[in-house]
Order: C-alpha cells, then sequence, then structure tokens
C-alpha cells in the first residue's frame, strides 16, 4: 500500500505544481481550476489504488479501499493538526468518492496483473 500511497503524493505534487505554473504566469483565476483539481484528485487516487492492485495481486477492493483510507487518514491529520479543523460535511463525502475511486483503482489493478487461465 505504501507504493499506491507514494504514487498519490507524488502525482498530486506534479499536478500542484503544474496548476502554480498554469496561475503563475496566465490569466487563469484560482476558481476557475476547482472541477480540474477535483478531476486531478479523483485520477490520483485511482491510479494510487491500480499501483497497489498491481503490487499486492489480490483483494483489490480491500488494498484499494486501504490505500484510500491512509490517504484520507493523512490528510485528516494534516488537516486537524495543521489548521486546527475537522472535515467539514462535504469534505467527508469527496473522501469516501476518493475511498471508493481508490477501491475500483486496486480492483482493476489486480485484475491487470493476474494472468487470465481458463481450462476448457
Amino acid at each position: 500500500m505504501l507504493y499506491g500511497v507514494i504514487g498519490i503524493f507524488l502525482l498530486l505534487i506534479i499536478a500542484s505544481f503544474v496548476f502554480s505554473v498554469i496561475l503563475r504566469f496566465t490569466n487563469t483565476q484560482e476558481s476557475s481550476l476547482g472541477i480540474l483539481t477535483t478531476i486531478i484528485s479523483f485520477i490520483t487516487l485511482f491510479a494510487g489504488g491500480f499501483i497497489t492492485g498491481r503490487k499486492g495481486k489480490e483483494k483489490g477492493w480491500l488494498i484499494g479501499a486501504l490505500t484510500g483510507v491512509i490517504y484520507t487518514l493523512i490528510i485528516f491529520l494534516f488537516q486537524y493538526l495543521g489548521y486546527d479543523s475537522l472535515f467539514s460535511l462535504e469534505q467527508i463525502v469527496y473522501h469516501v468518492c476518493y475511498i471508493v475511486t481508490a477501491m475500483m483503482g486496486g480492483i482493476l489493478g489486480v485484475n491487470m496483473s493476474t494472468p487470465k487461465t481458463r481450462s476448457i
């Protein structure tokens, strides 16, 4: 699961760098990138679940969900310890969807990594 979580944070760091370059050198406003930021977040959580599923090779739904839970826990601790605030209802909904997305990525990762053998 560590590979998946590291993959998530690396992809998010790259996306944050790209967004900051876009905001700095264009006339784009931060409010116009809101939906794009959400889409990138879902893609990175899916990719992290996929990486975890490929490494785990079994029970993709479980290891994908655990990857999403670890990501959510890290974000929660950062927000709680750094900003002294809890998740809002909107953030809870987002993080539940992130966990489900990582779970789907884990399922697909397991299914893409195991060879298909059928006996006829």
